[in-house]
């Protein structure tokens, strides 16, 4: 007989749904504290065992990966819009400092294919961001994707070094740097 607090073993049918709250964990937990993180923290957040977590994530980077796909599917969703330029980009990093921070570090740091291919992906989204806002006259036309990739770096690098309650006012000092540095003249 099983204990009234323990919860029954759903098996197969649980590993979509286990999945998801690891994402979900990982990504509140690692935008709190960074890659730092322990792992297990994620697998305790999420409400599942250990087992589950490596079943589905046998790495840390495999759990990032995974992260990180739906990161850039959601954004790329986000710019099909034609009038989306480089404001999604800032907006989105400011609202997910840590987690951004963590993202361009994945990226420059991995050499793991799939993160190579999120790389790519995200240096092909900002590009056609750099494209739109050169073309409608808002950037000089010789910034290229590293200058907006270290722009994207240094906000959500200021942003992590300020309180939560002071993030705000931080993120408008440093876009109005941002769009100063990038505006065409």
């Amino acid at each position: 007989m099983s204990s009234p607090s323990a919860r029954p073993n759903r098996g197969p049918a649980a590993g979509p749904g286990n999945r998801r709250a690891l994402i979900d964990a990982a990504r509140r937990i690692y935008a709190e504290t960074g890659l730092s993180a322990p792992f297990t923290s994620v697998a305790r957040a999420a409400g599942v065992g250990q087992g589950s977590l490596y079943r589905h994530f046998p790495d840390r980077t495999s759990l990032e990966v995974a992260i990180f796909q739906e990161t850039l599917a959601a954004f790329r969703a986000d710019i099909a819009d034609e009038r989306i330029g480089l404001d999604a980009l800032f907006t989105a990093v400011a609202g997910e400092p840590v987690l951004s921070t963590v993202f361009v570090q994945m990226i420059r740091d991995s050499k793991d294919a799939e993160v190579v291919e999120i790389a790519d992906g995200y240096q092909e989204a900002l590009s056609l961001l750099l494209t739109r806002d050169i073309a409608r006259g808002r950037v000089r036309a010789d910034v290229d994707v590293d200058d907006v990739i270290h722009a994207a770096s240094m906000l959500a690098g200021e942003l992590t070094a300020v309180p939560l309650e002071d993030r705000p006012a931080a993120a408008s000092r440093v876009r109005r740097l941002i769009d100063a540095a990038l505006a065409a003249r």
